[in-house]
């Protein structure tokens, strides 16, 4: 296989220390480290673009959850798209453009089987760590295929300015949805949720309480609950989906860094009589979906359909920095860093 001048070493970010509630920069240590050349049916990948995600907090803690924590004093890793600057392996050439597993760093040694070839022609190289990526499938499978969405809902999403949000109220939009609410943290991001992505109504739960908020949105009352931010938003969900109502359990953003239990939801109870069906996902679970899901919002993408958002953070050397303002709500939109 072809091959051009690597390099020896490169930047890697690694966990310090276990945050304990929000993680701060001291808990990070961005080292000089050993690039491994590729050995066979292997590649060597220079990154372009890392992502940096809510379900990264997690990791960060030793617990056992559906994917291992990450060490102290080794390299963190996530999605991150790149270009190919050295190949052992079969059908992967110098210069292709390639998604992969191993973020956090400068040059990445990836067994081929775990990459997969994108078209930066298609997209920008970054899409392919947001709305063509993880996040994308995740708020189509999640609405479409967990939720069982069906035209005429009304659609309630939580975190809506974030990369899994802003994408689900657009497709339930693009899908005929009746009504679709987004709740989000700023003025800013409530403005852009109605005005750039076309939701029906938007509120700041920041500005009162959500119950309160999401029933003067939705006077009928919702079908389908997204959840990105669970606790106080959960809560009101319950209260306000309808009979046969269903939620998509998607994430929990509000208590990724708290160090007490969480407060609720208090009202379970109401979901025996509404018959709800609240259903926890991970993306992983959906792979089947994904060429129609590709297909789709490169449709969505192209014909103007879909608005979709990124935040940029310039410098590997700023990725843990980029990590710490994603969970503050920095971002609007997908957040990604730029190498």
């Amino acid at each position: 296989m072809a091959e051009q001048a690597t390099p020896t070493t490169g930047r890697e970010w690694q966990l310090a220390a276990r945050p304990q509630g929000w993680p701060t920069p001291a808990d990070f240590a961005l080292v000089e480290a050993p690039v491994q050349q590729p050995g066979p049916g292997q590649i060597l990948v220079r990154n372009a673009f890392l992502s940096v995600d809510p379900y990264m907090r997690g990791r960060m803690n030793d617990v056992k959850s559906y994917v291992p924590p990450f060490a102290i004093g080794e390299a963190m890793d996530g999605g991150a798209v790149g270009y190919v600057i050295a190949s052992e392996a079969e059908g992967f050439e110098v210069g292709d453009a390639v998604l992969h597993g191993l973020g956090w760093r400068e040059y990445a040694t990836v067994d081929a089987v775990r990459s997969v070839k994108v078209d930066p022609q298609l997209a920008p190289l970054s899409y392919y760590l947001g709305v063509l990526g993880m996040p994308g499938l995740t708020a189509y499978a999640g609405l479409l295929e967990v939720a069982s969405f069906k035209e005429g809902d009304t659609v309630f999403v939580s975190g809506a300015a974030g990369a899994v949000g802003s994408l689900v109220g657009q497709i339930a939009r693009l899908k005929g949805a009746r009504r679709v609410i987004g709740s989000a943290g700023s003025a800013e991001k409530v403005a852009k949720l109605v005005d750039d992505y076309g939701f029906d109504a938007a509120f700041n739960y920041k500005d009162g309480p959500v119950r309160e908020q999401l029933a003067e949105a939705a006077p009928d009352g919702i079908d389908v609950y997204f959840d990105n931010v669970g606790g106080d938003h959960l809560e009101a969900a319950i209260s306000l989906l309808n009979v046969n109502g269903r939620a998509t359990l998607c994430g929990a953003i509000a208590q990724y860094n708290d160090t007490n239990p969480p407060v609720g939801p208090r009202n379970l109870a109401l979901v025996i009589g509404k018959r709800l069906r609240l259903q926890g996902m991970l993306v992983g679970d959906h792979a089947a979906l994904q060429q129609q899901f590709v297909a789709e919002t490169a449709g969505w993408l192209r014909d103007g359909g879909l608005t979709y958002d990124e935040t940029v953070v310039e410098g590997v050397e700023n990725t843990a920095e980029a990590f710490i303002g994603l969970l503050r709500g920095a971002n609007t939109g997908k957040m990604v860093v730029k190498l």
